[in-house]
C-alpha cells in the first residue's frame, strides 16, 4: 500500500482517542435499533466521518464495506485497502489471509480492483508480435531500456501460438523515449523491438516526421491502469502480473485466462 502521512497531527488524534465513549456507545445502541441495510449504511457514515476527522491526510475514501472478518469494515482508497473497527478508531493494513482456504483475500480484492477489460485495449497503439498460430493472446507495458523487459522478452519467444500486444512505455527516460519512437517508426516495428530486446541491435533514429502520438497515448493509458513498473502483463481475461514472470508460469496464467 502506498504510504500516506495519515497520522499527521498526532496530538490531535490522541486527544480524541482519550475522549470519554459514551457518545459512542450511544450512537452504537442508536444503530442497533435500524433494519440491517440501513445498520450497514449507518456505520459506513460513522467509519468515513471519524476517519476523516482523526486522520486528516488521508486520501478521499472511495469505498467502505464489510469485510470477510466478522467486526473489521474494509476501507479503499483507490486500489489501496486497510481496515478499520465499526468505529473507526483502530486501523490497520496488510494482508487478509483465509489459512483454510489458503487465500489472500486483501490480493484477491485488489486483483479485482485492478483488472483490466482486454476488449478495451487500444491494441493499434501497440507493437504486434505474432507467434505461431497466434491465437493465445497477452499485452505487456515494457520499457526499452528496462532489464527485467528484456529478460521477459527471451522468455516470450519460446511461447508457442501466442499474440503479443507490446505497449512501449517508455517511463525510465530521455533514451527509453528515444528508442521507442525509433522502434514505433521501423518499417518493421515488431522486428525492431525484438532486435532491440533480444539481440541488443539499436533501432536506426525515427524519421522526425513519424506520428508518434501512440506514445503518449500509451503512457496515459497505463497511468489509467495504474502501471507503476515495467514489465506489467495482462492477460486476456483481465488478470494482470507486475514483473518479469518466468516462461512456464505465463504459460499458466495463459491457459488459465483461456483464448479470450
Amino acid at each position: 500500500m502506498k504510504l500516506f502521512r495519515v497520522f499527521a497531527p498526532r496530538r490531535r488524534v490522541a486527544a480524541r482517542a482519550l475522549a470519554p465513549s459514551l457518545a459512542s456507545a450511544v450512537a452504537f445502541s442508536a444503530l442497533l435499533a435500524l433494519p440491517l441495510q440501513a445498520q450497514a449504511q449507518a456505520q459506513e457514515d460513522v467509519i468515513r466521518k471519524n476517519l476523516a476527522e482523526r486522520l486528516p491526510n488521508l486520501p478521499k475514501i472511495d469505498e467502505v464495506r464489510m469485510s470477510p472478518l466478522p467486526g473489521i469494515w474494509e476501507v479503499r482508497v483507490g486500489t489501496d485497502i486497510l481496515y478499520s473497527d465499526a468505529d473507526g478508531r483502530y486501523v490497520f493494513t496488510g494482508s487478509l489471509l483465509d489459512t483454510r482456504e489458503k487465500v489472500n483475500l486483501t490480493q484477491q480484492r485488489v486483483d479485482k480492483l485492478t483488472a483490466v477489460d482486454f476488449s478495451k485495449l487500444p491494441l493499434k497503439d501497440a507493437v504486434v508480435v505474432r507467434q505461431g498460430n497466434g491465437q493465445r493472446r497477452m499485452a505487456v507495458f515494457a520499457d526499452p531500456n528496462c532489464g527485467y523487459c528484456k529478460r521477459l522478452e527471451r522468455d516470450l519467444v519460446a511461447l508457442k501460438d501466442v499474440t503479443i500486444y507490446n505497449f512501449l512505455f517508455p517511463i525510465l527516460g530521455p533514451d527509453s523515449t528515444a528508442k521507442s519512437r525509433a522502434i514505433w517508426c521501423a518499417k518493421d516495428p515488431a522486428k525492431a523491438w525484438r532486435d532491440w530486446m533480444v539481440s541488443n541491435i539499436a533501432p536506426a533514429d525515427a524519421d522526425p516526421k513519424c506520428d508518434v502520438s501512440a506514445l503518449e497515448r500509451n503512457l496515459a493509458l497505463g497511468r489509467q491502469y495504474r502501471v507503476q513498473g515495467t514489465p506489467a502483463i495482462i492477460f486476456v481475461d483481465g488478470t494482470r502480473a507486475p514483473g518479469a514472470l518466468p516462461a512456464a508460469e505465463i504459460e499458466k496464467r495463459l491457459a488459465a485466462a483461456g483464448k479470450g
